[in-house]
Order: structure tokens, then C-alpha cells, then sequence
């Protein structure tokens, strides 16, 4: 069984945007067809917890760092749904 952990706080659900998560700091960021937009990982630095957004740019094979956030939803919202 996988048990969600997202810090005390779960995202805000976005129309047509699904979270997967992967293992506590990684959650895979997917359209509702399936599509794979990109990850948010989760990582402490000296003043907290922040979470990373990496866009897939599938036509290049490469990710993208889109930002850093001091939550979770913000980190979502940078994927434009």
C-alpha cells in the first residue's frame, strides 16, 4: 500500500491534471488522457521544505526547471492547466 505524504497539507485538485506520486519527494504530473507533463520533487534547503517543477519538453527529450516553490500547489500551478 503507498501512502500519500504531502507534508500536511494535500494539493488542491485542477481540472484535467492528475498527481502520481512516485515515493515522498517525487509526484509525476499527467493530463487527464494520460499525457505526461512533467514532475514536481520535494527537497529541504536551509530555510525549508520547497518543491521543484520540471517540465517534459518530449519533442527535445529533456526536462526543464519551470520553478521553485514554498508549496506544493503553487508547484502545480506552474504547469498552466
Amino acid at each position: 500500500m503507498i501512502t500519500l505524504d504531502f507534508a500536511g497539507s494535500a494539493p488542491t485538485v485542477r481540472p484535467g491534471i492528475t498527481l502520481v506520486q512516485l515515493h515522498n519527494e517525487l509526484w509525476r504530473v499527467t493530463r487527464s488522457t494520460g499525457e505526461v507533463l512533467g514532475y514536481i520533487e520535494r527537497f529541504v534547503e536551509s530555510r525549508g521544505e520547497r518543491f521543484r517543477s520540471k517540465r517534459m519538453l518530449v519533442q527535445q527529450r529533456r526536462f526543464v526547471v519551470t520553478g521553485e516553490f514554498w508549496s506544493i500547489n503553487e508547484a502545480i500551478d506552474s504547469f498552466g492547466w
